[in-house]
């Protein structure tokens, strides 16, 4: 594993994500299908109000350049952080949901023409956030920056995007039939709330 640790914030941010149990190891089947011996799993940062506020302003910092009219994120691991990120910027926050298997703009109108910024407690392919905000810019909005707590994608997935990130981290993934993990006879654990990929 390798880890960037750029500024204040990042060092702070692994500090919490220990002192919350919310850095995993283990043996782990990710969204992709691919495993791995790590998972960053928010919710165990953000149960904590304290924490939740500090990376919400934090991330806030980097996305209020943007200018962004409101905040955007997919449910379920997008809600928390992306209201701390709205509050600090004092916009409002939208969020999007599956129906029937798509991200969905379904409790709220559509804003229109206005920006927005995505925001994501952690991302590792990009999938459910980027489906989240062309569900909104397929319809007019305009997509104005992305941010997350943890970014985990691997150095060829998705290099043109622009993700701003609290922390950068790089964990070993690999195909099932060539784990070492499974090898060994560890136990397999699906965490994270998107289905598997087909």
């Amino acid at each position: 594993m390798t880890r960037s640790r750029e500024n204040d914030a990042a060092e702070k941010i692994l500090e919490m994500m220990a002192a919350s149990g919310a850095h995993l190891t283990g043996h782990f089947k990710l969204t992709s299908g691919l495993h791995s011996d790590n998972y960053m799993q928010c919710a165990l940062l953000l149960r904590y109000p304290k924490y939740a506020a500090y990376a919400g302003a934090e991330l806030a910092k980097l996305l209020a350049p943007h200018k962004p009219d409101f905040i955007l994120s997919p449910a379920l691991g997008g809600l928390i952080i992306g209201h701390e990120v709205a509050r600090a910027l004092d916009v409002p926050f939208l969020f999007t949901e599956r129906v029937d298997g798509e991200m969905r703009l379904k409790r709220f109108p559509h804003p229109g023409s206005l920006r927005f910024a995505l925001v994501e407690d952690v991302c590792t392919t990009g999938k459910s956030s980027r489906e989240a905000a062309m569900a909104l810019a397929d319809g007019g909005a305009v997509w104005a920056a992305s941010g997350c707590i943890v970014d985990r994608r691997a150095k060829d997935c998705l290099p043109e995007w622009d993700l701003k990130s609290l922390v950068k981290v790089c964990f070993a993934n690999y195909r099932p039939e060539e784990c070492p993990l499974c090898k060994a006879g560890l136990p397999l654990v699906k965490p994270g709330s998107r289905p598997d990929a087909k």
